[in-house]
């Protein structure tokens, strides 16, 4: 069987071989919550960039740039990486050009090694589950952290996806074994969960309670987002 791993920072990424593997990168507190959104809501594409100022490079094209640092909108940009930004009204028929603290700079990380690069949420999770069961390929859930240290809601959504796969696919790490154990204590309860958490600490401070909430709810989207090139599109399945 294929083998399943959990990485809970990317400063940890270069621990694992991934050249013939699936990453399946993950930012739920917002990131990778709100480029599903966005895909699902019609935008044609989502370029994610590493730094604000990389937005610039794509000013007249006719994109609407995206940017965020510690959870709050660059001023100057369009929006951030609210999911409530990412509406049909909004985005449908769009590009967007993203950066954010943590997310794209996984994306871009894993990028240069993986045999793949999706994104996951728990808007998804049932569709990213699927599919990965399908491909017959190793899959390392790559969890985005905060600025390359641990946290705890990337890894609950890891641990969601580890519970769904542990049957098809061999367990390969600790980290999964604690990612799983950790799902399976919170799952009663997410957002209750993660109350404790250091990134709700600021969230809180930034008054996007409704934020948090939304990107908690499962399979709200049928979509999963791939990254070909430079371009986050719509995975053909």
């Amino acid at each position: 069987m294929p083998k399943i791993e959990v990485c809970l920072t990317p400063a940890l990424l270069d621990l694992y071989a991934i050249e013939n593997s699936i990453v399946v990168v993950i930012d739920i507190l917002r990131a990778t919550s709100s480029i599903t959104y966005g895909i699902e809501n019609g935008a044609e594409a989502i370029i994610p960039v590493m730094n604000v100022e990389d937005c610039l490079n794509y000013a007249d094209k006719g994109y609407l740039l995206a940017a965020e640092r510690n959870g709050e909108v660059v001023e100057g940009y369009d929006f951030g990486n609210s999911p409530f930004s990412y509406t049909a009204e909004k985005v449908a028929g769009k590009t967007i050009v993203l950066t954010t603290t943590n997310g794209t700079k996984a994306m871009h990380l894993a990028q240069e090694r993986a045999h793949q690069v999706i994104v996951g949420s728990f808007l998804n999770l049932s569709s990213v589950c699927d599919y990965l069961k399908k491909q017959d390929k190793d899959v390392l859930l790559l969890c985005a952290g905060w600025k390359d240290n641990f946290n705890l809601e990337d890894t609950l959504f890891a641990g969601a996806v580890v519970e769904q796969l542990q049957n098809d696919f061999t367990v390969g790490d600790d980290s999964s074994v604690a990612a799983l154990d950790m799902y399976q204590l919170a799952k009663g309860d997410l957002r209750k969960y993660l109350k404790k958490s250091s990134h709700n600490h600021r969230l809180v401070k930034l008054n996007i309670e409704e934020d948090v909430q939304f990107c908690l709810k499962v399979d709200v989207c049928t979509i999963i987002p791939v990254l070909e090139g430079e371009y986050l599109v719509k995975l053909s399945i």
